[in-house]
Protein backbone atom coordinates (compact mmCIF):
# COMPACT_ATOMS: atom_id res chain seq x y z
CA UNK A 1 0.00 0.00 0.00
CA UNK A 2 1.22 3.55 -0.57
CA UNK A 3 2.68 5.43 2.11
CA UNK A 4 1.69 9.11 2.87
CA UNK A 5 -1.07 11.39 1.60
CA UNK A 6 -1.98 11.84 -2.14
CA UNK A 7 -1.10 15.30 -3.76
CA UNK A 8 -3.65 17.77 -3.11
CA UNK A 9 -2.86 19.41 -6.26
CA UNK A 10 -1.66 18.76 -9.94
CA UNK A 11 0.96 19.59 -12.20
CA UNK A 12 -1.24 21.63 -14.15
CA UNK A 13 -2.17 23.71 -11.20
CA UNK A 14 1.22 24.42 -10.79
CA UNK A 15 2.12 25.38 -14.23
CA UNK A 16 -1.15 27.50 -14.42
CA UNK A 17 -0.08 29.47 -11.39
CA UNK A 18 3.22 30.25 -12.33
CA UNK A 19 1.81 31.44 -16.04
CA UNK A 20 -0.06 33.42 -14.29
CA UNK A 21 2.14 35.03 -12.02
CA UNK A 22 4.77 35.60 -15.05
CA UNK A 23 2.25 37.21 -17.28
CA UNK A 24 1.00 39.52 -14.54
CA UNK A 25 4.47 40.51 -13.26
CA UNK A 26 7.56 39.30 -15.15
CA UNK A 27 9.53 35.63 -14.96
CA UNK A 28 11.67 37.00 -12.03
CA UNK A 29 8.16 36.84 -9.86
CA UNK A 30 8.00 33.33 -10.59
CA UNK A 31 9.83 31.60 -7.46
CA UNK A 32 9.23 28.14 -5.69
CA UNK A 33 7.33 30.30 -2.92
CA UNK A 34 5.27 32.56 -4.31
CA UNK A 35 3.78 30.12 -6.90
CA UNK A 36 2.76 27.52 -3.81
CA UNK A 37 1.11 30.73 -2.50
CA UNK A 38 -0.72 31.24 -5.46
CA UNK A 39 -2.13 27.50 -5.12
CA UNK A 40 -2.01 27.48 -1.51
CA UNK A 41 0.76 25.40 -1.04
CA UNK A 42 3.43 25.08 0.81
CA UNK A 43 7.11 25.48 -0.85
CA UNK A 44 8.52 22.40 -0.28
CA UNK A 45 5.50 20.99 -1.57
CA UNK A 46 6.23 22.16 -4.97
CA UNK A 47 9.25 20.05 -5.44
CA UNK A 48 6.85 17.13 -5.88
CA UNK A 49 6.27 18.82 -9.21
CA UNK A 50 9.08 20.33 -10.12
CA UNK A 51 12.52 19.85 -9.40
CA UNK A 52 13.41 23.30 -9.69
CA UNK A 53 12.80 26.70 -10.94
CA UNK A 54 14.64 26.02 -14.11
CA UNK A 55 12.85 23.13 -14.68
CA UNK A 56 9.29 24.97 -13.44
CA UNK A 57 10.24 27.78 -16.52
CA UNK A 58 10.88 24.87 -19.30
CA UNK A 59 7.67 23.50 -18.63
CA UNK A 60 5.92 26.99 -18.79
CA UNK A 61 7.57 27.54 -21.81
CA UNK A 62 6.67 24.39 -23.02
CA UNK A 63 2.79 24.62 -21.50
CA UNK A 64 2.05 27.90 -23.55
CA UNK A 65 3.82 26.22 -26.69
CA UNK A 66 0.91 24.60 -26.59
CA UNK A 67 -0.99 27.41 -27.14
CA UNK A 68 0.19 27.53 -30.45
CA UNK A 69 -2.03 27.02 -33.69
CA UNK A 70 -0.52 24.49 -35.90
CA UNK A 71 -3.05 24.83 -39.07
CA UNK A 72 -2.42 21.96 -42.33
CA UNK A 73 0.47 22.49 -43.96
CA UNK A 74 -0.80 24.27 -47.69
CA UNK A 75 3.06 22.91 -49.43
CA UNK A 76 3.45 26.69 -49.82
CA UNK A 77 6.67 26.89 -47.57
CA UNK A 78 6.69 30.81 -47.82
CA UNK A 79 2.76 31.03 -46.68
CA UNK A 80 3.12 27.90 -44.20
CA UNK A 81 6.64 29.11 -42.61
CA UNK A 82 4.96 32.67 -42.74
CA UNK A 83 1.82 32.09 -40.72
CA UNK A 84 3.81 30.18 -38.10
CA UNK A 85 6.08 33.29 -37.34
CA UNK A 86 2.61 35.74 -37.02
CA UNK A 87 1.17 33.05 -34.50
CA UNK A 88 4.36 32.42 -32.73
CA UNK A 89 3.93 36.39 -32.40
CA UNK A 90 0.57 36.38 -31.36
CA UNK A 91 1.87 34.26 -28.23
CA UNK A 92 4.59 35.78 -26.94
CA UNK A 93 2.37 39.46 -27.05
CA UNK A 94 0.11 37.67 -24.97
CA UNK A 95 2.60 36.47 -22.56
CA UNK A 96 5.24 39.27 -22.43
CA UNK A 97 8.11 37.10 -20.47
CA UNK A 98 8.06 34.44 -23.08
CA UNK A 99 10.55 36.13 -25.37
CA UNK A 100 13.12 36.43 -22.39
CA UNK A 101 12.89 32.83 -21.58
CA UNK A 102 12.27 30.50 -25.45
CA UNK A 103 15.89 31.59 -26.84
CA UNK A 104 17.56 29.97 -23.84
CA UNK A 105 15.05 26.95 -23.15
CA UNK A 106 16.09 23.52 -24.53
CA UNK A 107 13.06 21.71 -27.12
CA UNK A 108 12.38 19.18 -25.10
CA UNK A 109 8.62 19.43 -24.22
CA UNK A 110 6.04 17.76 -26.29
CA UNK A 111 4.57 20.94 -27.44
CA UNK A 112 8.10 22.09 -28.29
CA UNK A 113 8.85 19.27 -30.03
CA UNK A 114 5.42 19.55 -31.91
CA UNK A 115 5.93 23.09 -33.13
CA UNK A 116 9.51 21.79 -34.27
CA UNK A 117 8.07 18.70 -36.52
CA UNK A 118 5.27 21.29 -37.95
CA UNK A 119 7.83 23.93 -38.93
CA UNK A 120 10.12 21.33 -40.68
CA UNK A 121 7.11 20.04 -42.46
CA UNK A 122 6.37 23.93 -43.45
CA UNK A 123 9.77 24.30 -44.83
CA UNK A 124 10.28 20.57 -45.91
CA UNK A 125 8.21 22.14 -49.90
CA UNK A 126 12.34 24.21 -49.73
CA UNK A 127 14.14 21.31 -50.68
CA UNK A 128 16.31 22.20 -47.76
CA UNK A 129 17.91 19.67 -45.09
CA UNK A 130 16.91 18.72 -41.77
CA UNK A 131 19.47 20.60 -40.61
CA UNK A 132 19.03 23.56 -42.28
CA UNK A 133 15.38 24.01 -41.78
CA UNK A 134 16.00 23.40 -38.08
CA UNK A 135 18.27 26.43 -38.07
CA UNK A 136 15.98 28.29 -40.06
CA UNK A 137 13.43 27.96 -37.35
CA UNK A 138 15.62 28.39 -34.71
CA UNK A 139 16.49 32.22 -36.80
CA UNK A 140 12.69 32.65 -36.86
CA UNK A 141 11.92 32.00 -33.44
CA UNK A 142 15.08 34.34 -32.44
CA UNK A 143 13.60 36.99 -34.88
CA UNK A 144 10.07 37.03 -33.08
CA UNK A 145 11.46 37.05 -29.98
CA UNK A 146 13.58 40.40 -30.47
CA UNK A 147 10.89 42.03 -32.41
CA UNK A 148 7.86 41.41 -29.34
CA UNK A 149 10.83 42.21 -26.79
CA UNK A 150 11.03 45.39 -28.49
CA UNK A 151 6.98 46.10 -28.51
CA UNK A 152 6.79 45.07 -25.09
CA UNK A 153 9.62 47.38 -23.45
CA UNK A 154 8.52 50.18 -25.67
CA UNK A 155 7.90 53.35 -23.28
CA UNK A 156 7.70 55.58 -26.18
CA UNK A 157 4.36 56.23 -27.87
CA UNK A 158 4.36 56.29 -31.17
CA UNK A 159 3.64 59.90 -31.41
CA UNK A 160 6.54 60.89 -29.31
CA UNK A 161 8.80 58.45 -31.59
CA UNK A 162 6.94 60.42 -34.94
CA UNK A 163 7.50 64.19 -33.05
CA UNK A 164 11.07 63.87 -32.34
CA UNK A 165 11.70 62.08 -35.45
CA UNK A 166 10.17 65.08 -37.01
CA UNK A 167 12.30 67.35 -35.11
CA UNK A 168 15.67 65.88 -36.24
CA UNK A 169 14.51 65.57 -40.08
CA UNK A 170 13.70 69.29 -39.47
CA UNK A 171 17.08 70.17 -39.06
CA UNK A 172 18.33 69.41 -42.34
CA UNK A 173 21.08 67.06 -41.27
CA UNK A 174 19.22 63.71 -42.13
CA UNK A 175 18.43 63.83 -45.58
CA UNK A 176 18.30 60.68 -46.52
CA UNK A 177 15.68 59.70 -44.00
CA UNK A 178 13.58 62.88 -45.01
CA UNK A 179 13.40 61.09 -48.42
CA UNK A 180 12.59 58.30 -46.72
CA UNK A 181 9.88 60.04 -44.58
CA UNK A 182 8.56 61.58 -47.83
CA UNK A 183 7.90 58.39 -49.79
CA UNK A 184 5.45 57.05 -46.64
CA UNK A 185 9.13 55.40 -44.56
CA UNK A 186 7.31 56.71 -41.85
CA UNK A 187 4.32 54.35 -41.92
CA UNK A 188 5.63 50.57 -40.95
CA UNK A 189 4.43 47.60 -42.85
CA UNK A 190 2.62 45.23 -40.74
CA UNK A 191 4.24 42.32 -39.09
CA UNK A 192 3.47 39.73 -41.60
CA UNK A 193 4.56 41.44 -44.23
CA UNK A 194 7.87 41.63 -42.30
CA UNK A 195 7.03 38.18 -41.50
CA UNK A 196 7.32 37.01 -45.17
CA UNK A 197 10.48 39.43 -46.09
CA UNK A 198 12.37 37.16 -43.12
CA UNK A 199 11.24 33.81 -44.19
CA UNK A 200 11.85 34.23 -47.93
CA UNK A 201 15.48 35.95 -47.54
CA UNK A 202 16.55 33.68 -45.25
CA UNK A 203 14.96 30.75 -46.89
CA UNK A 204 16.38 31.50 -50.48
CA UNK A 205 20.03 32.51 -49.25
CA UNK A 206 20.30 29.39 -47.42
CA UNK A 207 19.41 27.49 -50.58
CA UNK A 208 21.43 29.46 -52.36
CA UNK A 209 24.47 28.79 -50.34
CA UNK A 210 23.30 24.82 -49.39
Amino acid sequence: MPRGRPPVHNREQVLSAAVRLADADGLDAVTMRRVASEIGAGAMSLYTYVPDREHLIDEMVDRVAGELPLPALTGDWRADATALVVAQREMMLRHPWLPGAVTRRPVAGVNLLGFLEHGLGALEPSGLSGGTRMALLAMFTGFVASYVAAEHAGDVTGEEQAARIGAAVASGGFPRLAAALAEGGGTAPDFARIAGWVVSGLVREAAANS
